[in-house]
């Protein structure tokens, strides 16, 4: 099993879930953060003044699922999220040893 933690734009995030829920992906827990990568934020001008925003708001989604299931997971995210400019986030692929589902005990891929 693999855990899938991918940081996205935040106006990717609906095409994207959706994307993945028509692949049979629904199942992830998604949280609201702020972050920068090598870019270091961007700078905006608002009434005519120059402001420098260090941390941008993104969208972080989490998902857990069987190694056969990672590549087409993660070619749907970076499908239906990349834009091609520098901001468009990253997915990180992490081993899983064990998942419970508490609600009945069931291990491993059956609770997923």
């Amino acid at each position: 099993m693999k855990k899938i933690e991918a940081i996205i734009r935040p106006e990717k995030f609906d095409m994207t879930r959706y994307a993945l829920e028509e692949e049979g992906y629904g199942g992830m827990s998604v949280s609201e953060i702020k972050g920068h990568g090598n870019q270091k934020g961007v700078s905006e001008v608002w009434r005519g003044k120059r402001y420098r925003v260090d941390l941008l708001p993104k969208i972080k989604m989490e998902l857990v699922v069987s190694d056969d299931a990672v590549d087409k997971v993660v070619q749907t995210i970076i499908a239906t999220s990349q834009t091609g400019s520098i901001g468009d986030g990253k997915i990180f692929v992490s081993d899983l040893t064990t998942v419970y589902r508490i609600r009945t005990g069931e291990q491993d891929d059956a609770a997923i």
